[in-house]
């Protein structure tokens, strides 16, 4: 069997470049209301989405996209014409949900590879075997299925790719079929569109309909009332174990609608847990420190590697998210020469660089500021902030859109960050 597949999430054209760059071997995104990301969907055009495809493939990487949302018979024909727009800028598989539409698919643009979402729920040998003879070259399996069985349907279809999710948000419902935000809001989940109303915070009532009575629940100080609140799903931990079982060709990164640093670290981290595997090496509590620096809902480890039955764990009942251990001030501009302001930064302030993997840091300093090294990590300073324009800042803020000269180049997309204090967060962390 080959090397396992990173595939990151690709919200925007910016996100493909960092996924591409910190690591990932290939990307997935759409254009349009026909992906279940109707919000980063809105973000790419034709044209953009066009500039991304030649962008990871003068790379060497992959891109997939998504036409995974569950069409309605009055739009058949606006598909037709969207699979027949996206086949032309030759990417390199359709993501696709349902049987009806990888059969249009295949129909259109036979030469593209077809993998199935893992809306289509597939949990055993039966149905990928039925979805393999339509045509599936790829199946992005249930999040509900454990690896036994993942084996057993690679041991009878091992030409069939199998491809998991290894990290990124949970859905309250089985494998994402939820109605909720439909009935509270007119919002369709699974048309891509979901108002994440399991993230929300719930009063509890009971009611006698004999009577009429209704009256409120009391809660215990700290229980909360976030009672569909998934955790955050973060496998970094069981990679050995998941490639060591022979039977997963993709491990997907969950996120296309978070932001462009969620990309950077989480393509960066499961990246070293992969090529530390095939080394021979784990770092598990490296993993885990660098994916706390993210916004999370507590991490689970979900049904992968355990039974559902087993897992008590899986629910963030006491609040909706948490800031994580880090707090993002700046980015490197495409040029590579400019520092993109994120977050109030003052001058003499070591904030701790966050670059493709594959970068060459080295220490400097000079009129500009430093770059200095810890204990393995790089740190920079400015001494002074001065603008692309020649102004001298005090200080700089989020709002502040001024390139602001970086006392050396640096890859682009490269991330600042410094600790996150108390007063920035908003929830525990667990």
């Amino acid at each position: 069997m080959s090397r396992v597949e990173l595939l990151a999430p690709a919200g925007n054209l910016e996100k493909l470049k960092i996924a591409v760059d910190y690591g990932a071997d290939a990307v997935y995104g759409g254009v349009s209301h026909f992906s279940l990301r109707i919000r980063s969907g809105k973000e790419f055009d034709l044209e953009s989405f066009a500039e991304g495809i030649a962008y990871a493939h003068k790379r060497g990487k992959k891109v997939y996209v998504t036409i995974n949302g569950f069409p309605f018979n009055s739009q058949l024909s606006l598909l037709k014409k969207h699979i027949a727009a996206m086949a032309a800028l030759q990417p390199d598989a359709f993501i696709v949900a349902t049987a009806g539409v990888l059969s249009l698919a295949h129909s259109i643009a036979p030469h593209i590879p077809l993998h199935l979402s893992t809306q289509a729920n597939v949990m055993n040998l039966l149905d990928a075997e039925i979805y393999y003879n339509m045509g599936a070259r790829r199946i992005i399996a249930a999040r509900e299925i454990s690896l036994n069985d993942l084996q057993i349907i690679k041991q009878h279809l091992p030409d069939l790719e199998l491809e998991v999710f290894v990290h990124g948000s949970m859905c309250f419902a089985y494998s994402g079929r939820c109605l909720i935000s439909t009935l509270q809001s007119g919002r369709v989940p699974n048309r891509g569109s979901c108002a994440n109303d399991c993230r929300f915070p719930y009063e509890l009532y009971a009611a006698n309909p004999e009577t009429g009575t209704l009256f409120r629940l009391e809660e215990d100080p700290g229980v909360g009332t976030y009672i569909m609140n998934a955790k955050d799903l973060n496998l970094a931990s069981h990679i050995g174990d998941i490639l060591q079982s022979g039977c997963v060709d993709s491990l997907k990164i969950e996120g296309r609608t978070k932001t462009s640093y969620y990309a950077a670290v989480t393509t960066k981290t499961y990246r070293r847990a992969i090529d530390d595997y095939y080394r021979g090496v784990s770092h598990p509590d490296a993993y885990a420190r660098e994916l706390q620096t993210l916004q999370n809902r507590g991490y689970t480890d979900a049904y992968l590697v355990n039974r559902p039955f087993e897992k008590h764990d899986t629910q963030s009942l006491d609040f909706t998210i948490g800031l994580g251990t880090h707090q993002v001030t700046g980015m490197v501009s495409e040029d590579g020469s400019h520092f993109l302001c994120k977050y109030k930064t003052l001058p003499h302030e070591p904030m701790e660089i966050v670059a493709p993997a594959s970068a060459s840091l080295s220490e400097i300093d000079n009129e500009i500021g430093s770059v200095t090294c810890k204990n393995g990590v790089y740190y920079l300073s400015f001494k002074q902030l001065k603008a692309q324009n020649g102004k001298i800042w005090e200080e700089v803020h989020s709002g502040n859109i001024n390139p602001i000269v970086l006392p050396l180049k640096l890859p682009q997309y490269t991330f600042f960050r410094i600790p996150s204090t108390e007063d920035m967060c908003t929830a525990p962390k667990n």
